[in-house]
Protein backbone atom coordinates (compact mmCIF):
# COMPACT_ATOMS: atom_id res chain seq x y z
CA UNK A 1 0.00 0.00 0.00
CA UNK A 2 1.37 3.41 -1.03
CA UNK A 3 0.33 6.68 0.50
CA UNK A 4 1.55 10.15 -0.39
CA UNK A 5 3.22 12.11 2.38
CA UNK A 6 1.34 15.32 3.03
CA UNK A 7 3.09 18.45 4.19
CA UNK A 8 1.24 18.88 7.48
CA UNK A 9 2.05 20.62 10.71
CA UNK A 10 4.56 17.99 11.85
CA UNK A 11 6.44 18.19 8.56
CA UNK A 12 6.39 21.96 8.61
CA UNK A 13 7.76 21.98 12.15
CA UNK A 14 10.51 19.58 11.19
CA UNK A 15 11.57 21.52 8.13
CA UNK A 16 11.65 24.75 10.09
CA UNK A 17 13.86 23.54 12.88
CA UNK A 18 17.24 23.78 11.23
CA UNK A 19 17.35 25.23 7.76
CA UNK A 20 13.86 26.40 6.91
CA UNK A 21 13.31 24.33 3.73
CA UNK A 22 10.05 22.62 2.79
CA UNK A 23 9.44 20.81 -0.50
CA UNK A 24 8.54 17.51 1.22
CA UNK A 25 5.21 16.83 -0.47
CA UNK A 26 4.81 14.37 -3.32
CA UNK A 27 6.92 11.54 -1.91
CA UNK A 28 5.45 8.06 -2.10
CA UNK A 29 5.84 6.48 1.31
CA UNK A 30 5.18 2.72 1.42
CA UNK A 31 3.89 1.23 4.64
CA UNK A 32 6.37 -1.39 5.84
CA UNK A 33 6.25 -3.91 8.64
CA UNK A 34 8.69 -3.73 11.53
CA UNK A 35 11.95 -5.54 10.95
CA UNK A 36 13.18 -8.61 12.85
CA UNK A 37 16.26 -7.05 14.39
CA UNK A 38 18.69 -9.04 16.51
CA UNK A 39 19.84 -7.56 19.79
CA UNK A 40 22.32 -10.43 20.06
CA UNK A 41 23.93 -9.33 16.79
CA UNK A 42 24.27 -5.78 18.09
CA UNK A 43 25.82 -6.95 21.35
CA UNK A 44 28.13 -9.59 19.89
CA UNK A 45 29.62 -7.47 17.13
CA UNK A 46 29.97 -4.36 19.31
CA UNK A 47 31.67 -6.44 22.01
CA UNK A 48 34.08 -8.08 19.55
CA UNK A 49 34.99 -4.98 17.54
CA UNK A 50 35.73 -3.03 20.74
CA UNK A 51 37.76 -5.75 22.42
CA UNK A 52 41.45 -5.18 23.10
CA UNK A 53 42.24 -7.79 20.45
CA UNK A 54 41.19 -5.29 17.78
CA UNK A 55 43.62 -2.72 19.24
CA UNK A 56 41.38 0.29 18.61
CA UNK A 57 40.72 -0.44 14.89
CA UNK A 58 43.26 2.01 13.52
CA UNK A 59 43.41 1.92 9.68
CA UNK A 60 46.54 0.24 8.36
CA UNK A 61 47.00 -2.02 11.39
CA UNK A 62 46.21 -5.61 12.36
CA UNK A 63 43.03 -4.22 13.91
CA UNK A 64 41.85 -3.32 10.42
CA UNK A 65 42.61 -6.82 9.11
CA UNK A 66 40.48 -8.37 11.87
CA UNK A 67 37.67 -5.87 11.37
CA UNK A 68 37.44 -6.41 7.62
CA UNK A 69 37.46 -10.20 8.09
CA UNK A 70 34.65 -10.02 10.66
CA UNK A 71 32.47 -7.76 8.52
CA UNK A 72 33.01 -9.83 5.40
CA UNK A 73 31.99 -13.00 7.27
CA UNK A 74 28.89 -11.44 8.81
CA UNK A 75 27.76 -9.68 5.61
CA UNK A 76 27.97 -12.96 3.73
CA UNK A 77 26.09 -14.83 6.47
CA UNK A 78 23.36 -12.16 6.33
CA UNK A 79 22.75 -13.00 2.68
CA UNK A 80 24.48 -10.02 1.08
CA UNK A 81 26.53 -10.22 -2.09
CA UNK A 82 30.03 -8.73 -2.48
CA UNK A 83 29.50 -5.07 -3.34
CA UNK A 84 32.54 -4.26 -5.46
CA UNK A 85 32.41 -6.31 -8.64
CA UNK A 86 32.79 -9.60 -6.82
CA UNK A 87 34.90 -8.24 -3.96
CA UNK A 88 33.80 -7.34 -0.45
CA UNK A 89 36.28 -4.46 -0.23
CA UNK A 90 37.25 -1.23 -1.94
CA UNK A 91 40.88 -0.27 -1.46
CA UNK A 92 41.36 3.29 -0.22
CA UNK A 93 44.83 4.72 -0.93
CA UNK A 94 45.86 7.10 1.81
CA UNK A 95 48.80 9.37 2.44
CA UNK A 96 49.83 10.57 5.90
CA UNK A 97 51.60 13.94 6.05
CA UNK A 98 53.32 15.12 9.21
CA UNK A 99 54.57 18.70 9.28
CA UNK A 100 57.74 19.53 11.18
CA UNK A 101 60.44 22.20 11.56
CA UNK A 102 57.92 25.05 11.34
CA UNK A 103 59.22 28.55 10.79
CA UNK A 104 57.22 31.44 12.26
CA UNK A 105 54.46 32.98 10.18
CA UNK A 106 56.01 36.35 9.38
CA UNK A 107 53.87 39.32 8.39
CA UNK A 108 55.66 42.20 6.70
CA UNK A 109 54.80 45.54 5.17
CA UNK A 110 55.79 49.17 5.39
CA UNK A 111 56.89 49.56 9.00
CA UNK A 112 55.52 46.12 9.87
CA UNK A 113 57.55 43.06 10.88
CA UNK A 114 55.57 40.51 12.91
CA UNK A 115 56.50 36.91 13.75
CA UNK A 116 53.70 34.53 14.84
CA UNK A 117 54.72 31.45 16.82
CA UNK A 118 53.60 28.03 15.48
CA UNK A 119 50.91 26.29 17.60
CA UNK A 120 50.64 29.22 20.02
CA UNK A 121 49.58 31.88 17.49
CA UNK A 122 48.83 29.92 14.33
CA UNK A 123 48.74 26.42 12.87
CA UNK A 124 49.18 25.30 9.29
CA UNK A 125 49.33 22.19 7.14
CA UNK A 126 49.63 21.34 3.48
CA UNK A 127 47.38 19.02 1.49
CA UNK A 128 50.06 18.67 -1.19
CA UNK A 129 52.36 15.66 -1.23
CA UNK A 130 55.49 17.81 -1.03
CA UNK A 131 58.46 17.18 1.25
CA UNK A 132 58.82 20.93 1.80
CA UNK A 133 56.22 23.70 1.96
CA UNK A 134 57.04 27.36 1.51
CA UNK A 135 54.90 30.48 1.40
CA UNK A 136 57.07 33.43 0.40
CA UNK A 137 55.98 37.08 0.46
CA UNK A 138 52.40 36.14 -0.38
CA UNK A 139 50.11 39.21 -0.42
CA UNK A 140 47.39 39.15 2.24
CA UNK A 141 43.73 39.74 1.29
CA UNK A 142 40.81 39.81 3.74
CA UNK A 143 37.88 38.06 1.98
CA UNK A 144 35.24 38.15 4.71
CA UNK A 145 33.60 34.75 5.02
CA UNK A 146 35.21 33.50 1.80
CA UNK A 147 31.90 32.41 0.28
CA UNK A 148 30.94 32.05 -3.38
CA UNK A 149 27.27 30.97 -3.44
CA UNK A 150 25.55 31.95 -6.70
CA UNK A 151 22.20 30.50 -5.59
CA UNK A 152 22.26 32.94 -2.65
CA UNK A 153 23.53 35.86 -4.72
CA UNK A 154 26.70 36.01 -2.64
CA UNK A 155 30.33 36.15 -3.80
CA UNK A 156 33.08 37.40 -1.52
CA UNK A 157 35.57 36.88 -4.36
CA UNK A 158 33.71 38.92 -6.95
CA UNK A 159 36.10 40.93 -9.15
CA UNK A 160 39.08 39.68 -7.16
CA UNK A 161 42.24 37.94 -8.35
CA UNK A 162 43.88 36.05 -5.48
CA UNK A 163 46.25 33.89 -7.51
CA UNK A 164 49.44 33.43 -5.47
CA UNK A 165 47.99 35.42 -2.56
CA UNK A 166 46.95 34.36 0.94
CA UNK A 167 43.33 34.94 1.92
CA UNK A 168 42.25 35.69 5.49
CA UNK A 169 38.78 34.26 6.21
CA UNK A 170 36.20 34.45 9.00
CA UNK A 171 34.79 31.18 10.38
CA UNK A 172 31.10 30.17 10.08
CA UNK A 173 28.44 32.03 8.05
CA UNK A 174 27.68 35.78 7.87
CA UNK A 175 24.44 35.37 9.88
CA UNK A 176 25.72 33.02 12.59
CA UNK A 177 24.79 35.49 15.34
CA UNK A 178 21.10 35.44 14.43
CA UNK A 179 18.69 34.55 17.21
CA UNK A 180 16.54 32.48 14.87
CA UNK A 181 16.93 30.38 11.73
CA UNK A 182 16.08 33.11 9.24
CA UNK A 183 18.73 34.75 7.10
CA UNK A 184 20.71 34.47 3.86
CA UNK A 185 22.58 31.46 5.29
CA UNK A 186 19.79 29.98 7.43
CA UNK A 187 20.44 32.26 10.39
CA UNK A 188 21.94 30.54 13.42
CA UNK A 189 22.13 27.19 11.62
CA UNK A 190 25.49 26.69 9.92
CA UNK A 191 25.48 25.81 6.23
CA UNK A 192 28.31 24.08 4.43
CA UNK A 193 29.61 27.52 3.46
CA UNK A 194 30.46 28.04 7.12
CA UNK A 195 32.68 24.98 7.44
CA UNK A 196 36.45 25.32 7.25
CA UNK A 197 36.59 22.55 4.65
CA UNK A 198 34.53 24.64 2.23
CA UNK A 199 36.57 27.78 2.84
CA UNK A 200 39.85 26.04 2.00
CA UNK A 201 38.37 24.41 -1.09
CA UNK A 202 36.97 27.66 -2.42
CA UNK A 203 40.24 29.50 -1.76
CA UNK A 204 42.04 26.79 -3.76
CA UNK A 205 39.55 27.09 -6.63
CA UNK A 206 40.21 30.82 -6.67
CA UNK A 207 43.96 30.14 -7.03
CA UNK A 208 45.09 31.28 -3.58
CA UNK A 209 48.52 30.15 -2.40
CA UNK A 210 47.45 30.19 1.24
CA UNK A 211 44.23 30.31 3.26
CA UNK A 212 44.11 31.33 6.93
CA UNK A 213 40.92 31.17 8.98
CA UNK A 214 40.49 33.50 11.96
CA UNK A 215 39.66 31.32 14.94
CA UNK A 216 36.83 32.51 17.17
CA UNK A 217 35.49 30.09 19.78
CA UNK A 218 31.79 30.96 19.54
CA UNK A 219 31.28 30.66 15.76
CA UNK A 220 33.74 27.74 15.51
CA UNK A 221 32.00 25.88 18.37
CA UNK A 222 35.35 24.79 19.81
CA UNK A 223 38.35 26.42 21.44
CA UNK A 224 41.88 26.99 20.20
CA UNK A 225 43.00 23.86 22.05
CA UNK A 226 40.95 21.76 19.63
CA UNK A 227 42.47 23.52 16.63
CA UNK A 228 45.99 23.12 18.00
CA UNK A 229 45.62 19.41 18.77
CA UNK A 230 43.74 18.56 15.58
CA UNK A 231 46.11 20.39 13.24
CA UNK A 232 49.37 19.14 14.67
CA UNK A 233 50.91 15.72 14.23
CA UNK A 234 50.07 13.27 11.40
CA UNK A 235 47.32 14.32 9.00
CA UNK A 236 45.84 11.65 6.70
CA UNK A 237 44.35 12.39 3.28
CA UNK A 238 43.19 10.38 0.30
CA UNK A 239 45.98 9.94 -2.23
CA UNK A 240 45.47 12.64 -4.86
CA UNK A 241 46.41 10.69 -7.99
CA UNK A 242 47.56 12.11 -11.30
CA UNK A 243 44.94 14.87 -11.66
CA UNK A 244 44.52 16.30 -8.17
CA UNK A 245 42.00 19.06 -7.44
CA UNK A 246 43.23 22.60 -6.94
CA UNK A 247 45.04 22.97 -3.62
CA UNK A 248 46.62 25.84 -1.78
CA UNK A 249 50.20 25.45 -0.63
CA UNK A 250 49.21 26.01 2.99
CA UNK A 251 45.95 26.04 4.95
CA UNK A 252 45.86 27.25 8.51
CA UNK A 253 44.24 29.03 11.43
CA UNK A 254 45.27 32.11 13.37
CA UNK A 255 44.27 33.18 16.87
CA UNK A 256 41.63 35.91 16.77
CA UNK A 257 43.70 38.44 18.71
CA UNK A 258 46.68 37.86 16.42
CA UNK A 259 44.41 38.43 13.44
CA UNK A 260 43.31 41.65 15.09
CA UNK A 261 46.96 42.73 15.37
CA UNK A 262 47.61 41.92 11.71
CA UNK A 263 44.64 43.95 10.54
CA UNK A 264 45.56 46.83 12.83
CA UNK A 265 49.04 46.84 11.27
CA UNK A 266 47.28 47.17 7.89
CA UNK A 267 45.25 50.12 9.15
CA UNK A 268 42.06 48.07 9.46
CA UNK A 269 39.81 47.03 12.33
CA UNK A 270 38.78 43.38 12.68
CA UNK A 271 35.41 44.15 14.25
CA UNK A 272 34.52 46.71 11.58
CA UNK A 273 35.54 44.40 8.74
CA UNK A 274 33.66 41.50 10.33
CA UNK A 275 30.51 43.61 10.48
CA UNK A 276 30.92 44.70 6.86
CA UNK A 277 31.42 41.07 5.78
CA UNK A 278 27.91 40.20 6.97
CA UNK A 279 26.38 41.87 3.90
CA UNK A 280 26.32 40.60 0.32
CA UNK A 281 27.80 43.86 -1.02
CA UNK A 282 31.00 43.38 0.99
CA UNK A 283 34.19 43.96 -1.00
CA UNK A 284 37.44 42.14 -0.18
CA UNK A 285 40.25 44.26 1.26
CA UNK A 286 43.86 44.14 0.06
CA UNK A 287 45.88 44.54 3.27
CA UNK A 288 49.19 45.76 1.84
CA UNK A 289 51.02 43.10 3.84
CA UNK A 290 52.74 39.84 2.95
CA UNK A 291 52.88 36.46 4.69
CA UNK A 292 55.76 33.98 4.69
CA UNK A 293 56.44 30.65 6.38
CA UNK A 294 57.97 27.26 5.68
CA UNK A 295 57.98 23.73 7.08
CA UNK A 296 58.99 20.22 6.11
CA UNK A 297 56.76 17.19 5.70
CA UNK A 298 57.23 13.51 6.43
CA UNK A 299 55.00 11.29 4.28
CA UNK A 300 53.73 7.73 4.56
CA UNK A 301 51.57 6.00 1.95
CA UNK A 302 49.36 3.03 2.80
CA UNK A 303 46.07 1.43 1.80
CA UNK A 304 42.98 0.91 3.90
CA UNK A 305 39.65 -0.69 2.97
CA UNK A 306 35.97 0.12 2.77
CA UNK A 307 33.77 -2.97 3.18
CA UNK A 308 30.75 -3.19 0.85
CA UNK A 309 27.83 -5.61 0.72
CA UNK A 310 24.66 -5.36 -1.37
CA UNK A 311 21.19 -6.90 -1.25
CA UNK A 312 20.09 -6.66 -4.92
CA UNK A 313 16.65 -5.22 -5.53
CA UNK A 314 13.82 -7.40 -6.78
CA UNK A 315 12.49 -4.96 -9.39
CA UNK A 316 14.93 -2.05 -9.66
CA UNK A 317 18.37 -3.51 -8.91
CA UNK A 318 20.11 -0.54 -10.56
CA UNK A 319 18.65 1.92 -8.03
CA UNK A 320 20.44 1.99 -4.69
CA UNK A 321 19.67 2.95 -1.07
CA UNK A 322 22.82 3.52 0.98
CA UNK A 323 23.52 2.62 4.62
CA UNK A 324 26.84 3.86 6.02
CA UNK A 325 28.84 3.62 9.24
CA UNK A 326 32.55 3.95 9.91
CA UNK A 327 34.38 0.90 11.27
CA UNK A 328 37.62 2.67 12.30
CA UNK A 329 38.71 4.27 15.54
CA UNK A 330 41.88 5.81 17.00
CA UNK A 331 44.01 2.79 17.88
CA UNK A 332 46.41 3.64 20.70
CA UNK A 333 45.88 6.98 22.41
CA UNK A 334 46.74 9.02 25.53
CA UNK A 335 46.62 6.59 28.48
CA UNK A 336 43.93 6.77 31.11
CA UNK A 337 45.02 7.08 34.77
CA UNK A 338 45.02 3.28 35.04
CA UNK A 339 47.49 3.01 32.14
CA UNK A 340 44.99 1.77 29.56
CA UNK A 341 45.99 3.27 26.20
CA UNK A 342 43.68 1.43 23.75
CA UNK A 343 40.91 3.62 22.36
CA UNK A 344 38.41 0.78 21.89
CA UNK A 345 35.66 2.88 20.31
CA UNK A 346 32.74 0.79 21.58
CA UNK A 347 30.06 3.45 21.16
CA UNK A 348 32.05 5.33 18.49
CA UNK A 349 31.55 3.43 16.28
CA UNK A 350 31.43 -0.28 16.96
CA UNK A 351 27.71 0.23 17.61
CA UNK A 352 27.11 1.77 14.18
CA UNK A 353 29.18 -0.91 12.47
CA UNK A 354 27.18 -3.62 14.25
CA UNK A 355 24.01 -1.88 13.09
CA UNK A 356 25.02 -2.38 9.45
CA UNK A 357 25.12 -6.14 10.04
CA UNK A 358 21.88 -6.21 12.05
CA UNK A 359 20.06 -4.25 9.36
CA UNK A 360 21.47 -6.48 6.62
CA UNK A 361 20.17 -9.53 8.50
CA UNK A 362 16.70 -8.03 8.97
CA UNK A 363 16.32 -6.93 5.37
CA UNK A 364 17.55 -10.31 4.19
CA UNK A 365 14.93 -12.10 6.28
CA UNK A 366 12.21 -9.75 4.99
CA UNK A 367 13.23 -10.44 1.38
CA UNK A 368 14.73 -8.10 -1.16
CA UNK A 369 12.85 -4.80 -1.60
CA UNK A 370 12.33 -3.28 -5.04
CA UNK A 371 15.52 -1.22 -4.94
CA UNK A 372 18.96 -2.51 -3.96
CA UNK A 373 20.25 -1.93 -0.44
CA UNK A 374 23.96 -1.10 -0.05
CA UNK A 375 25.75 -1.57 3.28
CA UNK A 376 28.99 0.40 3.35
CA UNK A 377 31.42 0.26 6.28
CA UNK A 378 33.90 3.05 5.62
CA UNK A 379 37.44 3.57 6.87
CA UNK A 380 39.29 6.59 8.24
CA UNK A 381 36.32 8.64 9.43
CA UNK A 382 38.35 9.72 12.43
CA UNK A 383 40.99 11.12 10.06
CA UNK A 384 38.48 13.30 8.22
CA UNK A 385 35.78 11.13 6.55
CA UNK A 386 38.43 9.78 4.19
CA UNK A 387 36.86 6.42 3.34
CA UNK A 388 33.51 8.05 2.66
CA UNK A 389 35.14 10.76 0.55
CA UNK A 390 37.02 8.14 -1.45
CA UNK A 391 33.89 6.12 -2.18
CA UNK A 392 31.91 9.25 -3.08
CA UNK A 393 34.68 10.23 -5.53
CA UNK A 394 35.06 6.65 -6.82
CA UNK A 395 31.57 5.18 -6.44
CA UNK A 396 31.01 1.48 -7.06
CA UNK A 397 27.34 2.24 -7.67
CA UNK A 398 26.67 5.43 -9.70
CA UNK A 399 25.68 8.34 -7.48
CA UNK A 400 22.96 9.43 -9.91
CA UNK A 401 21.42 5.98 -9.35
CA UNK A 402 21.81 6.24 -5.57
CA UNK A 403 18.41 7.35 -4.32
CA UNK A 404 19.56 8.47 -0.89
CA UNK A 405 20.95 7.10 2.32
CA UNK A 406 21.25 6.89 6.09
CA UNK A 407 24.39 7.28 8.22
CA UNK A 408 24.84 5.69 11.65
CA UNK A 409 27.45 6.95 14.09
CA UNK A 410 27.51 6.21 17.84
CA UNK A 411 24.27 4.79 19.26
CA UNK A 412 22.99 5.92 22.64
CA UNK A 413 23.17 2.99 25.09
CA UNK A 414 21.38 4.44 28.13
CA UNK A 415 17.90 3.06 27.53
CA UNK A 416 14.87 4.10 25.46
CA UNK A 417 14.08 7.69 24.55
CA UNK A 418 10.80 9.27 23.55
CA UNK A 419 12.52 11.12 20.74
CA UNK A 420 15.41 11.08 18.31
CA UNK A 421 17.73 13.96 17.53
CA UNK A 422 17.70 14.86 13.85
CA UNK A 423 20.85 16.58 12.63
CA UNK A 424 20.15 18.72 9.60
CA UNK A 425 16.35 18.46 9.30
CA UNK A 426 14.65 20.43 6.57
CA UNK A 427 17.43 19.87 4.05
CA UNK A 428 15.88 17.26 1.76
CA UNK A 429 12.71 15.40 0.86
CA UNK A 430 14.04 12.41 2.81
CA UNK A 431 12.37 14.13 5.76
CA UNK A 432 9.05 12.76 4.49
CA UNK A 433 10.32 9.21 5.04
CA UNK A 434 11.70 10.14 8.45
CA UNK A 435 8.40 11.63 9.59
CA UNK A 436 6.47 8.58 8.42
CA UNK A 437 8.84 6.21 10.22
CA UNK A 438 8.62 8.27 13.42
CA UNK A 439 4.83 8.15 13.27
CA UNK A 440 4.87 4.39 12.72
CA UNK A 441 7.06 3.91 15.79
CA UNK A 442 5.16 6.45 17.91
CA UNK A 443 8.15 8.68 18.48
CA UNK A 444 8.95 12.36 18.10
CA UNK A 445 11.96 14.32 16.92
CA UNK A 446 14.13 16.86 18.65
CA UNK A 447 15.79 19.47 16.45
CA UNK A 448 19.55 19.67 16.40
CA UNK A 449 20.23 21.47 19.72
CA UNK A 450 23.25 23.33 18.30
CA UNK A 451 22.52 24.13 14.64
CA UNK A 452 25.32 26.70 14.66
CA UNK A 453 27.90 23.93 15.17
CA UNK A 454 27.28 22.43 11.73
CA UNK A 455 27.21 18.81 12.88
CA UNK A 456 25.59 17.75 9.60
CA UNK A 457 28.92 18.42 7.92
CA UNK A 458 31.02 16.36 10.34
CA UNK A 459 30.18 12.69 9.70
CA UNK A 460 30.39 10.28 6.77
CA UNK A 461 27.03 11.12 5.20
CA UNK A 462 28.43 14.56 4.34
CA UNK A 463 30.83 13.11 1.77
CA UNK A 464 27.82 11.86 -0.18
CA UNK A 465 25.72 14.96 0.38
CA UNK A 466 28.54 17.02 -1.06
CA UNK A 467 28.25 14.95 -4.25
CA UNK A 468 24.50 15.58 -4.34
CA UNK A 469 23.14 12.37 -2.75
CA UNK A 470 20.41 13.15 -0.16
CA UNK A 471 21.42 11.70 3.22
CA UNK A 472 19.83 11.49 6.68
CA UNK A 473 21.77 11.68 9.93
CA UNK A 474 20.00 10.84 13.18
CA UNK A 475 21.36 10.75 16.74
CA UNK A 476 19.92 9.11 19.84
CA UNK A 477 17.18 10.95 21.66
CA UNK A 478 17.62 13.44 24.48
CA UNK A 479 14.33 12.79 26.31
CA UNK A 480 14.86 9.45 28.08
CA UNK A 481 11.83 7.42 29.15
CA UNK A 482 13.39 7.18 32.60
CA UNK A 483 14.63 10.55 33.78
CA UNK A 484 13.59 12.73 30.85
CA UNK A 485 15.78 15.41 29.30
CA UNK A 486 17.79 15.93 32.48
CA UNK A 487 18.90 12.30 32.45
CA UNK A 488 19.61 12.46 28.72
CA UNK A 489 21.80 15.52 29.17
CA UNK A 490 23.69 13.84 32.01
CA UNK A 491 24.38 10.75 29.87
CA UNK A 492 25.65 12.89 26.99
CA UNK A 493 27.84 14.95 29.32
CA UNK A 494 29.34 11.88 30.94
CA UNK A 495 30.18 10.29 27.60
CA UNK A 496 31.69 13.46 26.16
CA UNK A 497 33.82 14.22 29.21
CA UNK A 498 34.86 10.71 30.26
CA UNK A 499 34.69 8.37 27.28
CA UNK A 500 34.57 10.13 23.90
CA UNK A 501 37.82 9.51 21.96
CA UNK A 502 39.42 8.03 25.05
CA UNK A 503 40.36 4.60 26.43
CA UNK A 504 37.14 4.32 28.46
CA UNK A 505 34.81 4.10 25.46
CA UNK A 506 34.59 0.38 26.24
CA UNK A 507 31.88 -2.28 25.99
CA UNK A 508 29.76 -2.62 29.12
CA UNK A 509 27.71 -5.77 29.74
CA UNK A 510 25.25 -3.69 31.79
CA UNK A 511 24.22 -1.42 28.91
CA UNK A 512 20.49 -1.08 28.26
CA UNK A 513 20.04 -1.95 24.58
CA UNK A 514 16.32 -1.19 24.33
CA UNK A 515 16.96 2.35 23.12
CA UNK A 516 19.47 1.14 20.55
CA UNK A 517 16.98 -1.35 19.17
CA UNK A 518 14.31 1.34 18.96
CA UNK A 519 16.64 3.58 16.97
CA UNK A 520 17.64 0.64 14.78
CA UNK A 521 13.98 -0.05 14.01
CA UNK A 522 13.65 3.53 12.83
CA UNK A 523 16.62 3.08 10.48
CA UNK A 524 15.11 -0.15 9.20
CA UNK A 525 11.76 1.49 8.40
CA UNK A 526 13.36 4.45 6.64
CA UNK A 527 15.65 2.31 4.51
CA UNK A 528 12.84 -0.09 3.61
CA UNK A 529 10.45 2.74 2.75
CA UNK A 530 12.94 4.39 0.41
CA UNK A 531 13.76 1.04 -1.20
CA UNK A 532 10.07 0.20 -1.83
CA UNK A 533 9.17 3.72 -3.03
CA UNK A 534 9.19 4.94 -6.63
CA UNK A 535 10.06 8.50 -5.60
CA UNK A 536 13.44 10.18 -6.10
CA UNK A 537 13.89 12.58 -3.15
CA UNK A 538 15.90 15.71 -3.84
CA UNK A 539 17.36 18.48 -1.74
CA UNK A 540 14.95 21.27 -0.87
CA UNK A 541 14.99 24.52 -2.83
CA UNK A 542 17.82 26.76 -1.70
CA UNK A 543 19.88 23.96 -0.16
CA UNK A 544 23.59 24.13 -0.98
CA UNK A 545 23.63 20.60 -2.45
CA UNK A 546 20.61 20.82 -4.75
CA UNK A 547 22.48 22.24 -7.75
CA UNK A 548 24.97 19.35 -7.60
CA UNK A 549 22.16 16.77 -7.50
CA UNK A 550 20.30 18.45 -10.34
CA UNK A 551 23.43 18.53 -12.51
CA UNK A 552 24.16 14.87 -11.72
CA UNK A 553 20.64 13.87 -12.71
CA UNK A 554 20.75 15.84 -15.96
CA UNK A 555 23.96 14.11 -17.02
CA UNK A 556 22.83 10.59 -16.10
CA UNK A 557 21.32 8.10 -18.54
CA UNK A 558 19.58 6.25 -15.73
CA UNK A 559 18.45 6.98 -12.20
CA UNK A 560 17.09 10.27 -10.92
Amino acid sequence: MIRTAILGLSALALSACDSGGTGMDGMEIPEVAAGELSEDTMKDITRELSSDEFDGRMPGTEGEVKTVALLTERFEAAGLEPGNNGSWVQEVPLVEITGKDYAPLTIKGEGVDMALTPSTDWVGVTYREDTETALTDSELVFVGYGINAPERDWNDYEGLDVKGKTVVILVNDPDWQSEDLEGPFNGRAMTYYGRWTYKYEEAAKQGAAGAIIVHDTAPASYGWNVVESSWSGPQAYPARGENPPAMTRMNGWVQKEKAREILKAAGEDLDALSAAAKTSDFKAVELGLTASTSFKNDMRSFKSQNVIGVLPGSEKPDEYVLHTAHWDHLGRCTPAPDGDNICNGAVDNATGTAALVALAEAHGMAGAPKRSLVFLAVTAEESGLLGAYYYASNPVFPLAQTVGGINMDAFQVAGPAKDVTVVGPGKSQLDAFLISALEADGRSMTPNPKPEAGYYYRSDHFAFAKQGVPMLYIDGGEDLVEGGKEAGAAVAKDYTENRYHGPKDEFNEDWDWSGVMGDLQLYYRIGRMIAESSSWPNWNEGDEFKATRDASCEEADAGC
